[in-house]
């Protein structure tokens, strides 16, 4: 399902654990790190696909996270061109998503990245708030900081942490493990 200006609806799923740290996970078989992410198919609404998401990528169902909020409206970035699949019908140039915050209410040993015959991830961590802006992939970072500075008020309703970071824009620093 692509819309009219070639973006794919997509949820991006933001995890948060009691000490306020982020879920961050490894694509299977690459050094590249995000936030679990899925496309929104054309019978669901973008909360039923967060959960469906949830379960799928990293094993967890709805009474295992608490929904704290949601990205107002859509945040989009698009592919770099040479991702973009020219013989592809109708042509997907990039991706509007709706960012959800949760809070996990479970325990680690509930996490199974492996629920799938293709698992999207083969690794995971906890990291701290703005760290995935400097750890993603360069085509995502403006929108992973736009989701994260519109939700930082609700995960720390007294003050958000100091951004430690150039512009979302600025090259980008992977992490070797």
């Amino acid at each position: 399902m692509i819309d009219a200006d070639g973006f794919r609806p997509n949820v991006g799923i933001i995890l948060s654990n009691g000490q306020r740290r982020l879920f961050w996970a490894r694509r299977t078989g690459q050094n590249a790190w995000q936030f679990p992410q899925g496309g929104i198919k054309s019978h669901e609404t973008p909360e039923e696909a967060m959960f469906r998401e949830l379960e799928e990528e990293i094993g967890l169902k709805p009474h295992h996270v608490e929904i704290i909020g949601s990205t107002h409206g859509w945040l989009r970035y698009r592919l770099p061109k040479r991702f973009v699949r020219k013989h592809s019908q109708p042509l997907c140039i990039g991706q509007k998503q709706v960012w959800f915050l949760l809070r996990a209410k479970c325990e680690e040993t509930d996490f199974c990245l492996n629920r799938t015959a293709k698992p999207e991830f083969d690794d995971w961590r906890w990291v701290k708030y703005w760290q995935p802006v400097r750890e993603v992939v360069y085509f995502k970072r403006k929108v992973y900081f736009r989701a994260l500075e519109e939700l930082a008020p609700l995960l720390y309703p007294e003050g958000v942490p100091a951004r430690h970071f150039g512009h979302p824009s600025s090259r980008p620093h992977y992490h070797r493990r």
